[in-house]
């Protein structure tokens, strides 16, 4: 049986035999250490998976392959198993006995067996009345028995037919902890819903599936299933909408169906209200076709922006000369002209935006409106996208920051906010800093929660990559012309001194950046090298000797890799692969499919976790590595946060990493590969948002034809989407 899904092992091996002892396993996540009897009472191996469910005494049918762990020693990591049931009598007395069902313990096993012999699990099974002629069970214990049962039954049901049809172990557990008892017929009425409810689970691997199941390759939820996902990996590439045309080409070619029966899933799934369709309002007059819950979001965001707009605030009577001239006397923040019209902007806008690079003064603004408005009384509330970004807004505004989701009591467990319309923030003030980094849901949740009289605040920096997520939010309020803007342009003396910043601003208006002598006490250098080899010498030379012998910076903990892509010679895979021999190369470590987490490696969060309270992009360094449980513990800034087997894949190793991941975050030193092996994603954005990663020094390592290529594409991929013209009133339609 091989499974379907990505990074599942290829199986090579199969195993037969008995639990005999249980040395770990996870509560949740299923993940066990089990020594199993295979043959003679001496052969006794170590099994490690997912293995839900399982019993001392149990007899299992393993597949998988043979590893040698460096500390463990010889071990065999499950792929997929199922339970057969014992063929001795000695092997029954010492499954019933291991306690996996409430009511039988070693004495009343042995008494069951006595009676029934080897068809005990029979007699359970379609019979549990006659289990009353054992002595000791009477009816309360007989139906404690057939409910643990019924439970053990339905889970391995659950599992054999999960497994049968490709599903490895460990996204078995997570199906079944989904949709529980109900697990078969919803799989089988709807393979597709897999796609839209686990995690890590595709449209190929359910469509995969649903052809084990028998579904045919015309059949309408196949159809709509594929318009759907097309639909949401559009979303995934930062589209709100896209046009139907494009729509219909990709459902297509991921379907092989014809125009005619992709045209008519789309009409079910917009009948329905699982997608909507707004007509001719995409380009060329196009139809634009929205998910569901992005054209929501999308429409209220604009429609609560203009009804706060029309309120007013309560800002008590404020003299903004006066105040200016406080603040800067008094407080010790100088203003610049730009930042004083900001300022005034600030202290009577509702919703103002402040865009402008490094260098510019966003922060002394920022504090200078908060000292001055808290004078006044005003109750001001402050807030970033990331943990690193709001704990930054912390240190230079020496108030708490909490990240958004914090802010608006984000309940994990079921994705609800508790900061809503009928519940809203305590604020006069809300300030947002690193709004490019902010999508359109997450505006969405964040505007829904200000108070009517409340006003808003929204700092970032346009030119820089735009959100990961759906939408292109700082932009759109930019261009919709219906909130305040304010562009700082003006770059102060002291950060004029930073070529980190100079050249930035270079980049950014299309000029090639200057670079400094290599024996210079410069910030920012140029290593030329042509050939890919020779890129990856010059970085493995930088980051291990030539950066920490010359500015004293840590090699794993200060230094930090970036580059356009994952894949290739220069890709963040084979550059992590190459880092962390060079960095970290000895340790304890877990293997996951192709992925390794050594003792001691630098590790970065994929995914916001709000139960650990580690987020996407969060930086941190393995500490202690469980081989046995398949876990790990990691140390985030100034706390340990333990991770399950089953937690892994949020963790990705981090001494190289793309740019986009490094979006919010700031580095002492970035060492930035730029080749023309990276040809499709050389483009300006992506360049001015790696260098202004870095506090102390960047270097680039490639070729100049690579840095020039990116210094000129100034072309930014527009994002499907119409929220500027649903702020500014414009109709919709062409």
């Amino acid at each position: 049986m091989t499974p379907l899904l990505p990074g599942a092992e290829e199986t090579s091996h199969s195993l037969e035999g008995t639990v005999r002892r249980i040395v770990f396993t996870g509560a949740e996540d299923s993940w066990s250490v089990i020594r199993l009897q295979t043959g003679e009472k001496e052969d006794i191996v170590t099994v490690v998976g997912h293995l839900p469910g399982i019993q001392v005494g149990e007899s299992v049918r393993l597949t998988g392959q043979w590893r040698e762990d460096p500390r463990w020693g010889r071990q065999f990591k499950v792929a997929t198993y199922m339970s057969v049931t014992p063929s001795t009598l000695t092997g029954l007395e010492k499954y019933l006995g291991s306690g996996m069902l409430a009511g039988i313990g070693p004495v009343m096993a042995k008494r069951l067996v006595a009676r029934f012999g080897l068809e005990t699990l029979e007699i359970i099974d379609q019979e549990p009345e006659r289990l009353t002629e054992v002595e000791g069970i009477g009816p309360a214990r007989l139906r404690g028995i057939r409910a643990a049962w019924d439970r053990s039954r339905d889970m391995r049901e659950i599992m054999v037919f999960l497994q049968s049809n490709g599903i490895s172990p460990a996204y078995a557990n997570r199906i079944a902890g989904r949709y529980g008892r109900r697990t078969v017929a919803t799989v089988r009425k709807n393979p597709y819903r897999l796609a839209a409810d686990i995690h890590g689970i595709g449209f190929l691997t359910a469509d995969g599936i649903a052809r084990r199941l028998g579904i045919a390759v015309d059949a309408p939820q196949r159809a709509d299933a594929g318009v759907l996902f097309a639909l949401d990996r559009f979303a995934q590439d930062g589209h709100v909408f896209i046009p139907r045309l494009r729509l219909l080409e990709e459902a297509c070619r991921l379907l092989g169906l014809p125009a005619a029966a992709v045209d008519e899933a789309l009409a079910r799934v917009a009948a329905d209200g699982r997608a909507v369709l707004e007509p001719g309002a995409g380009p060329a007059g196009d139809d634009a076709v929205y998910p569901r819950a992005l054209h929501m979001a999308e429409v209220r965001l604009a429609t609560t922006l203009r009804a706060l707009l029309r309120e007013p605030s309560r800002l008590p009577p404020l003299d903004a000369e006066r105040a200016l001239a406080w603040v800067q006397e008094n407080q010790g923040l100088p203003l610049a002209q730009e930042q004083g019209i900001a300022v005034r902007r600030g202290l009577d806008s509702k919703i103002l935006v402040i865009t402008g690079g490094p260098g510019t003064g966003k922060t002394t603004l920022i504090n200078a409106l908060i000292r001055i408005l808290e004078r006044k009384g005003q109750r001001i509330l402050l807030a970033a996208p990331t943990g690193r970004a709001a704990r930054r807004l912390a240190e230079t505004s020496g108030r708490e920051a909490r990240t958004i989701h914090r802010l608006l009591e984000f309940q994990p467990r079921d994705g609800t906010f508790l900061r809503k319309a009928d519940r809203p923030l305590e604020a006069d003030l809300v300030i947002v800093d690193e709004v490019s980094m902010v999508d359109l849901p997450l505006a969405d949740r964040l505007v829904q929660a200000l108070p009517p009289t409340g006003r808003l605040v929204l700092v970032g920096d346009v030119d820089q990559l735009p959100s990961v997520g759906p939408g292109s939010v700082l932009r759109d309020l930019i261009e919709s012309s219906a909130v305040e803007v304010v562009r700082l342009t003006e770059i102060f003396r002291q950060a004029r001194e930073s070529r980190i910043i100079v050249n930035a601003h270079r980049i950014n208006q299309g000029e090639m950046p200057v670079m400094g002598e290599p024996d210079s006490d410069s910030d920012f250098f140029f290593i030329a090298r042509d050939e890919p080899e020779e890129v990856l010498a010059a970085v493995r030379t930088l980051v291990a000797r030539r950066i920490p012998a010359r500015f004293g910076l840590d090699p794993v903990r200060d230094i930090q890799v970036l580059c356009p892509m994952h894949r290739g010679l220069l890709g963040t895979t084979h550059l992590n692969d190459t880092l962390r021999q060079l960095l970290n190369p000895r340790g304890p470590e877990l293997r996951q499919g192709e992925r390794i987490f050594r003792m001691g490696d630098k590790v970065m969060q994929v995914r916001n976790n709000y139960d650990l309270d580690v987020f996407n992009g969060d930086l941190g360094r393995i500490t202690r590595v469980d081989i046995e449980a398949g876990g790990l513990q990691v140390r985030f800034h100034d706390r340990d946060v333990e991770y399950r087997a089953s937690d892994l894949d949020q963790l990705s190793p981090a001494y190289a990493c793309s740019i986009h991941k490094a979006q919010g975050n700031e580095y002492p030193a970035v060492v930035l590969v730029l080749h023309h092996q990276h040809h499709i994603m050389l483009q300006r954005n992506l360049l001015y948002t790696a260098i202004t990663r870095a506090r102390r020094l960047v270097v680039l390592v490639g070729s100049r034809r690579a840095l020039s290529r990116a210094v000129r594409n100034n072309h930014v991929q527009e994002r499907h989407t119409l929220l500027a013209r649903r702020l500014s009133g414009q109709p919709l339609l062409g």
